[in-house]
């Protein structure tokens, strides 16, 4: 069996959100955690441990990520991190992947998958075997509890429900 940490170096995590339905906003967050153990070389039977420290947020508004923190969203006060655990890593062709697996945000826990693309393995400068990919997915906020909404005065929704998220991970093999 082999050991994975992600390298914070190299690594991002990203999420997007329709504003007013027009425009997206981006956000990130700076305080994240990853592991995987797989005993294949193609890693389909990985199992991964994510999370994020939701006080990190940043959207480059500090109103907004404020707000954001608060219970009319991620409530961060009571419920401080959002954790990920896979259940399956299904190998989908030669570098993809859906990678299943449960998602909380607010105490709430649903299942979501995710889509992995393997971008390959390089030996770094100092001798450690690296691994990238790219993760993909999207999910419904207010299936989490984040169901703050408002109404702009010609109707239209001020935040989608539907956020997307976008890893960018480097893993060093330990």
């Amino acid at each position: 069996m082999a050991n994975y940490k992600i390298d914070h170096m190299h690594s991002d995590v990203t999420f997007k959100v329709k504003h007013l339905m027009i425009s997206t906003v981006t956000g990130s967050f700076s305080g994240f955690d990853a592991s995987f153990d797989a005993e294949a070389a193609d890693f389909a039977d990985a199992k991964i441990n994510f999370e994020a420290d939701i006080n990190t947020i940043n959207t480059n508004n500090s109103q907004r990520d404020e707000h954001l923190k608060s219970g009319d969203f991620f409530d961060a006060a009571n419920h401080p991190k959002m954790t990920f655990t896979s259940t399956e890593m299904k190998k989908t062709s030669e570098n993809n992947y859906e990678l299943h697996g449960n998602l909380s945000i607010r105490g709430n826990v649903h299942p979501i998958v995710l889509g992995v693309e393997y971008s390959g393995q390089m030996v770094d400068f100092y001798g450690n075997e690296k691994h990238g990919f790219e993760i993909n997915g999207k999910f419904s906020r207010k299936a989490f509890g984040l169901t703050w909404d408002a109404v702009t005065e010609a109707g239209g929704v001020v935040v989608s429900d539907e956020v997307k998220i976008i890893v960018n991970a480097q893993f060093q093999k330990l």
